[in-house]
């Protein structure tokens, strides 16, 4: 097995925990070729981040999701940046659009304010707030994803929903991420709900990333759409000159969202 980079060996350690529930530090070296000492520390980031639980020798999947990784928890912080963004976003969406809303707390804000607006859409979402925002503005029809739903989360997750998209012409994705970075792209900590992002990513006209500064440079567990999946960036910050001459040359639109 050739070498892998940290996050993709996490990914890979979280796909062998979903078929097999337990897993031993000293299976896992064989099975990866890696160190016990190295796997041993991915573990423990891994459940800071509440993607599992240590156990003596190992780690199990059977845990409950970390109170601050909830979809409530998460909805408090960075509030009014994710509203800011919010407001940036629906500026590029026209009368009888037909978009998508990724489940994220930054996507929650652009329903929010999507339901106060005199406007035609068809909307697309995987995300269970986002749709009860949504469902008393008689002009917007609201699509939900199928999926799995988590303990601690108000995202249906998995592959059950692409067969819906496949029969609709989607013209926009909002979504936001855990992390974002330029090698990495867009990257979040479930592999069910990245699973659905790169099949979401893979079908859509046009990927508008909302991302707020605080995820700018740190990077979750498994990415979902690169650089060049991304049309347009919208953050609330300014951005390095490094990262704005990347946007440049990969013909990302980026917006600042004051």
């Amino acid at each position: 097995m050739k070498k892998m980079f940290a996050t993709e060996r996490r990914n890979v350690i979280l796909e062998i925990l979903n078929d097999k529930k337990r897993i031993t530090v000293k299976d896992l070296s064989k099975m990866l070729n890696v160190s016990e000492a190295t796997l041993r520390t991915d573990l423990t980031n891994m459940e800071k981040k509440g993607l599992l639980t240590r156990t003596h020798g190992g780690a199990v999947l059977d845990t409950p999701i970390h109170s601050e990784n909830t979809f409530s928890e998460r909805a408090k912080r960075n509030k009014e940046s994710k509203g800011t963004i919010a407001k940036k976003a629906i500026e590029l969406i026209n009368d009888k659009d037909c978009i998508l809303l990724d489940a994220s707390t930054t996507a929650l804000e652009v329903a929010r304010l999507l339901k106060e607006k005199n406007i035609q859409l068809t909307v697309l979402t995987n995300g269970i707030t986002a749709a009860v925002e949504l469902r008393d503005n008689p002009s917007i029809t609201v699509i939900l994803l199928g999926g799995m739903l988590r303990n601690g989360s108000m995202a249906l997750e998995g592959p059950f929903g692409i067969h819906v998209l496949n029969q609709i012409n989607v013209d926009i994705m909002f979504t936001s991420a855990r992390g974002f970075t330029i090698d990495e792209g867009l990257t979040d900590f479930s592999v069910y709900e990245v699973e659905l992002k790169k099949s979401l990513v893979s079908k859509v006209e046009k990927v508008v990333a909302i991302i707020d500064h605080s995820k700018i440079g740190d990077s979750s567990i498994a990415s979902f759409a690169s650089i060049n999946d991304i049309d347009v960036f919208i953050s609330d910050d300014d951005i390095d000159d490094d990262l704005k001459d990347v946007f440049s040359k990969n013909n990302i639109s980026y917006h600042i969202a004051k």
